[in-house]
């Protein structure tokens, strides 16, 4: 299949119609969103839908969000929307969250991966919104990778997996938040996080009140997943990651790297400026390790996290080391998808000792806890 690729700078009105042609021809168009881009069809068109999960060898039974552009579009879409939708809604629409609503006949079982709900965000990115409305249809879209690779953040990530795959990618320039959107469950007694994003919890409870995280975060490979991301491996480059968590993760990893230098090993180093900084003064000139930075905060960290995985690719590194962050703000969505891109290989760093959290498997150097 031929993919065309539209760089929106030159003639943006006319590429995004020729875009939402496609769509509505019940073909594969991949569009950039404030979060991450995604691979996007008419969402009430069953065989269209097909195609994404044949573009993405993504799993039949991880469901996909319905995008719309106007508020309005939801109400076909659902049975019936709650308090606590409408608030969510009101706050925090167009923008990075995702509620799930009793879905009506309308919407395909595909979509639904079978449930009696359905998800649906309403995204602030103008191309997002441009293409919906030109196209005349709910998208449903997903990531635009290949399941289970580090999500695409920019159109070059996109046409590395996609090319060849689906009709066409409008290039919209890199997405600012980096992860994706917040999905919330408006249908249990108490509005649920199913997947963390942009829209921390803590904006969630100043708004609701009490806000749930649901127990399937954690990967339990027995719970059907009701929204995107719950169940399956995301996320990850092709070496294992292993990540250090806890008050002393960088100490721990700054430690641990200085061992595989010495053990000539080519190791792969996820961290911030301030360890980056640390480690280059000293690592032993001609090392073999590759540091990669995200910046100096969370919304650095969420940002760049997708393009530092995918980056690791291209070195190729036998492993990669990870430092974790803390669960306040947006810590919470981050180490979900480092969680998940590590396999949930993680040593706790608390004090003098380095705890197996989770996983197994772990090289020796990286659980020698004094140095």
């Amino acid at each position: 299949m031929e993919t065309k690729f539209w760089e929106l700078k030159k003639n943006p009105e006319e590429m995004i119609a020729e875009a939402a042609g496609l769509i509505a021809a019940g073909e594969i168009v991949a569009f950039p969103t404030e979060t991450v881009y995604g691979l996007g069809a008419d969402g009430l068109n069953a065989e269209a839908v097909v195609k994404i999960f044949a573009a993405k060898g993504r799993p039949a039974d991880n469901p996909l969000i319905l995008h719309i552009a106007d508020t309005e579009q939801i109400l076909p879409l659902t049975t019936g929307l709650n308090a606590n939708a409408m608030a969510l809604m009101e706050t925090f629409w167009p923008g990075p969250l995702t509620i799930v609503v009793p879905r009506s006949d309308l919407v395909p079982d595909i979509v639904t991966a079978g449930l009696d709900t359905v998800a649906v965000r309403m995204p602030s990115h103008p191309v997002a919104a441009a293409l919906i409305r030109a196209s005349g249809c709910p998208i449903a879209a997903p990531s635009a990778n290949v399941s289970g690779k580090p999500s695409p953040t920019n159109a070059q990530d996109v046409a590395e997996d996609m090319t060849g795959k689906i009709a066409g990618i409008l290039d919209g320039g890199s997405c600012g938040i980096g992860v994706e959107s917040t999905v919330v469950d408006t249908t249990s007694p108490v509005p649920t996080i199913l997947r963390p994003g942009g829209i921390t919890r803590e904006m969630l409870e100043e708004r609701l009140g009490a806000v749930e995280i649901d127990p399937a975060l954690n990967g339990d490979p027995a719970l059907k997943p009701k929204a995107p991301g719950m169940k399956y491996r995301h996320y990850a480059p092709q070496a294992p990651i292993f990540l250090y968590e806890g008050a002393q993760a960088a100490q721990r990893l700054f430690e641990a790297v200085l061992r595989a230098q010495k053990l000539g090993l080519h190791a792969g180093v996820l961290c911030d400026d301030a360890v980056k900084k640390q480690l280059e003064e000293s690592l032993w000139r001609g090392h073999t390790v590759e540091i990669l930075s995200w910046g100096s905060g969370k919304p650095d960290l969420a940002e760049h996290l997708y393009e530092l995985l995918r980056d690791f690719d291209r070195v190729s590194p036998e492993f990669i080391i990870g430092m974790g962050v803390d669960e306040k703000g947006l810590g919470l969505a981050v180490m979900n998808r480092l969680r998940k891109a590590a396999g949930y290989q993680i040593l706790l760093a608390e004090e003098d000792n380095i705890i197996v959290k989770s996983g197994s498997g772990f090289p020796e150097f990286l659980l020698i806890g004094d140095n």
